[in-house]
């Protein structure tokens, strides 16, 4: 079987942090009004895109009534109908629309995941949640061997991309890379780091992201692999 065909299924299955792993289930159990016909997923996300990706895209974590109910990253909640109408602007997604996992979304020289990959009580992992989860953006980076550009969500995300490069033995730059909407920096490792603020409701609402500054970071990431 396919290598990250495998890491998915390994990420679907993992069970190591026990607050993650009650709380999902809750959710799943529980349900909302709204969505109370479905069958809720109730597992890890894996991560979800073309395996010859040159833009990797990291999120922090599932939505407890996004992915954790429809099983597929950034689906089902309005930071994912930002993020993947983007995708599809510029040529990274077949459809603006992410619903469900059977919905015949396909991505194009793109990967998405998050850096924790379940759903977390206040949207908010602990550390040592990170910290286990970390293994597995790890694992997709050595089987995702074409990435050239990292569009990271947040400052978290941001931040996490570092940590992770870090435990791989890469060095970072000095100074740090500091978080900020649109930074841009080429790492030493041959990849150009791209940060944007996360889509979320907090932010979109209040206008903190428009979407043409979310546009601008996407159209920039695809100039950036048409350049090579």
């Amino acid at each position: 079987m396919n290598p990250l065909i495998l890491l998915q299924n390994k990420i679907s299955d993992c069970s190591l942090c026990p607050r993650l792993t009650t709380y999902r289930r809750e959710v799943a159990k529980e349900k909302v009004k709204r969505f109370k016909d479905w069958e809720y997923w109730g597992r890890p996300i894996p991560g979800f895109g073309d395996s010859r990706a040159k833009l990797y895209v990291l999120g922090l974590a599932p939505a407890a009534h996004g992915g954790n109910r429809t099983g597929r990253v950034f689906t089902g909640d309005r930071s994912g109908d930002w993020l993947y109408e983007a995708l599809h602007v510029f040529g990274f997604a077949n459809q603006a629309e992410s619903v469900h996992r059977e919905d015949g979304l396909m991505l194009w020289n793109c990967y998405v995941a998050a850096a924790v990959r379940c759903a977390p009580p206040a949207n908010k992992p602990t550390k040592e949640e990170f910290e286990r989860c970390r293994f597995f953006v790890v694992e997709e980076f050595g089987l995702l061997r074409h990435i050239q550009v990292v569009v990271v969500l947040g400052k978290i995300a941001f931040d996490e991309y570092l940590r992770t490069c870090q435990s791989m033995g890469k060095t970072i730059p000095s100074p740090r890379p500091k978080f900020s909407h649109g930074a841009e920096y080429l790492l030493p490792w041959h990849v150009t780091l791209l940060a944007s603020y996360h889509p979320s409701q907090q932010n979109t609402f209040t206008g903190t992201l428009t979407r043409p500054m979310f546009h601008s970071v996407f159209r920039r990431a695809k100039n950036l692999i048409e350049q090579g």
